[in-house]
């Protein structure tokens, strides 16, 4: 019996809670904040699966006050390598979690696009992020030409490392956002991204195997309520990073709908 019942709880634990986070770039306002709140306490999803929210950091509070008290996380969009100084415009980790976020966005590719963001620098981010008690959801992936040149799993296994150098897999999100998919309205096909997803994990077990499992990995790039479904259903796959679609209340609930559907299948 007893054997049986700890073959059991291993499986149990193989079941990952969906995650579905809400990244609205630079848009949005007080207003919409309101909308999501309203409608996120009416339908109770995140009693089911995780649900975030990272607004711009001028939200935070009111995006505290709002959401957390429903169950909905709230998340930053960024923090700096540093823990303080003189850095002109930076927002650091311990504020982000006194402003009552749980998550931290790091790495998004319009990070490292349009702000120059390298490989080098992300490791310090992360270490920062965990050691204010945030969970760091560290985005990644490859451009089109990387893909093409048949270099996909030299640059994922490369932002990995270099951004993991000493992490706590415990507490991590992985994000895979292709690049050449995100806001361009071409969506990789579930079974490509699955392939990436899987080698995140393998990646994850050669590093920490106790966290492969339970490590959560979305996918980011034109993720919408109709190519949800199928995007959630492939194995490796946890939930989406969630762009576009997530400014619009009615297209995020139904993408936390999908996600919800996964985690009962």
């Amino acid at each position: 019996g007893t054997i049986c019942a700890a073959q059991r709880t291993g499986q149990e634990r193989l079941v990952r809670t969906s995650l579905v986070i809400a990244n609205w770039k630079l848009n949005g306002d007080a207003e919409l904040l309101k909308s999501f709140a309203e409608h996120f306490h009416q339908s109770e999803i995140q009693q089911h699966i995780g649900v975030a929210i990272c607004p711009p950091a001028v939200y935070l509070k009111t995006a505290d006050v709002l959401l957390n008290a429903i169950g909905v996380k709230v998340g930053g969009q960024n923090c700096s390598e540093f823990e303080q100084g003189a850095y002109t415009g930076e927002i650091s980790a311990q504020m982000l979690a006194d402003s009552g976020c749980r998550y931290v966005l790091i790495g998004h590719s319009e990070r490292r696009a349009l702000f120059a963001e390298s490989d080098a620098v992300m490791a310090g981010k992360v270490q920062q992020a965990q050691a204010a008690g945030l969970t760091p959801v560290l985005c990644i992936g490859e451009t089109l030409e990387q893909r093409e040149a048949g270099e996909l799993e030299q640059v994922i296994e490369q932002q990995l490392s270099s951004a993991c150098k000493e992490v706590d897999f415990e507490n991590l999100v992985i994000a895979y956002e292709p690049v050449w998919a995100i806001g361009t309205g071409k969506t990789a096909t579930p079974a490509q991204a699955q392939d990436v997803h899987r080698l995140i994990r393998n990646w994850v077990a050669t590093k920490a195997p106790e966290a492969a499992q339970k490590i959560q990995i979305l996918y980011g790039g034109s993720v919408k309520a109709d190519n949800a479904t199928e995007l959630f259903s492939q194995a490796d796959i946890d939930g989406g990073l969630i762009g576009g679609a997530s400014l619009d209340t009615e297209q995020f609930a139904a993408i936390c709908q999908a996600a919800n559907v996964k985690k009962d299948s």
